[in-house]
């Protein structure tokens, strides 16, 4: 009987024992929890960082191209420079046209085409605004058009 009742009691004690945590165990979860919050907001912190840089360059390059398609289309290309800011003043953007002469062309080939009424002109757009990190960044865009010579 005594025997008994020791059992009682060791199981017993067991049992209470086992039925809950530890405030040394719950202090334990709370820091893997407070690591594994910290490391998620700076990854959505980072992803939006990203989302925004890659809205700014896409905003920069819908600008380069349409400076680009409004210089190189017009009706008639003059050698010359173009530039202006954005309605919010954030993004500038320069467009230059130029005569253009394709590397390596033979002397006599270059004089001969003097002589014709058109000529190739390069249309180059520089887009600057500001970066994530306070540095300028930029943005070139440049084609090869045929347009009449300009006259002298």
């Amino acid at each position: 009987m005594i025997m008994e009742i020791r059992r009682q009691r060791g199981a017993g004690a067991q049992r209470a024992h086992t039925g809950g945590f530890s405030l040394l165990e719950v202090l334990v979860a709370f820091v893997i929890l407070a690591l594994v919050a910290t490391a998620v907001f700076r990854l959505f912190g980072g992803a939006l960082n990203n989302a925004a840089a890659a809205d700014e360059w896409s905003r920069a390059l819908l600008v380069a191209e349409s400076q680009l398609a409004f210089a190189a289309n017009g009706k008639t290309l003059r050698e010359g420079t173009d530039q202006g800011t954005e309605s919010d003043g954030r993004i500038r953007w320069q467009t230059v046209v130029a005569a253009y002469n394709p590397p390596n062309t033979p002397d006599e080939l270059e004089r001969a085409s003097d002589a014709l009424p058109a000529r190739l002109y390069k249309v180059s757009v520089d887009v600057r605004f500001p970066g994530d990190n306070g540095r300028e960044r930029v943005v070139s865009l440049s084609t090869i058009k045929l347009g009449a010579r300009s006259p002298p």
